[in-house]
């Protein structure tokens, strides 16, 4: 995976309204963190990041107080409306370090017993690997196209790029194909009652419930 180079400025102040003062710039405010180094406030170029997240990019060489380090980024924070973007982590890494990440699951083709009735379930939509942390892989594509009613591709089924381990339980479900389950016939309605005798007519309350009407 190639990294991308973000510039980064010093951001001295903090707060909720400092954010937004910085957002009214263009910029978005972010953290730099890890290898037991002091954490560092920054500022960065909302079109850039923007740039960079719209790309998949996980791993940027940071230009930080006049040197430049590597980081993945490791949070973003959206909006209520998950548009844009509030506020980024980087965690420093080094090049030739493992690091454990969430990469996303990307299902390819369509499975032979969807034509049959089968409907698609997959439990899980990310897996947790160890890699390099300039070698994560943009996703762990997994081929359903042969998928028939009952079948399922667990974890230790997945073929994965070069140096990826996966860290999830290798038993465990990534996607399967179900029967579909009918929904149950809705109840026969109620036979009519009998019809029955008509009540005989008692004057007072009769009063009562004209009384009432007005």
């Amino acid at each position: 995976m190639d990294t991308v180079t973000l510039a980064t400025q010093p951001r001295p102040a903090h707060g909720k309204r400092a954010a937004r003062i910085l957002r009214t710039q263009g910029l978005i405010p972010g953290i730099v963190y890890g290898h037991k180094e002091t954490p560092v406030a920054v500022a960065l170029g909302k079109k850039d990041v923007d740039t960079a997240l719209r790309h998949n990019v996980r791993v940027v060489d940071l230009t930080l107080d006049g040197r430049t380090e590597t980081a993945v980024i490791q949070e973003v924070q959206h909006d209520h409306l998950g548009k844009e973007v509030l506020h980024v982590d980087f965690k420093r890494v080094s090049k030739d370090e493992r690091i454990e990440v969430a990469v996303r699951v990307e299902l390819k083709g369509t499975p032979a017993g969807v034509g049959h009735g089968g409907v698609l379930d997959q439990p899980l939509h990310e897996l947790n690997v160890e890699c390099l942390a300039i070698a994560i892989p943009e996703s762990v594509r997994v081929t359903i196209g042969e998928l028939q009613i009952g079948q399922a591709i667990h974890v230790k089924d997945l073929t994965l790029p070069e140096g990826v381990k996966v860290l999830n339980d290798p038993d465990a479900i990534v996607v399967q194909l179900r029967a579909f389950a009918a929904e149950a016939e809705p109840a026969a309605a109620a036979e009519p009652a009998e019809p029955t005798a008509a009540e005989p007519e008692i004057v007072g309350r009769r009063v009562k419930e004209e009384e009432a009407e007005e």
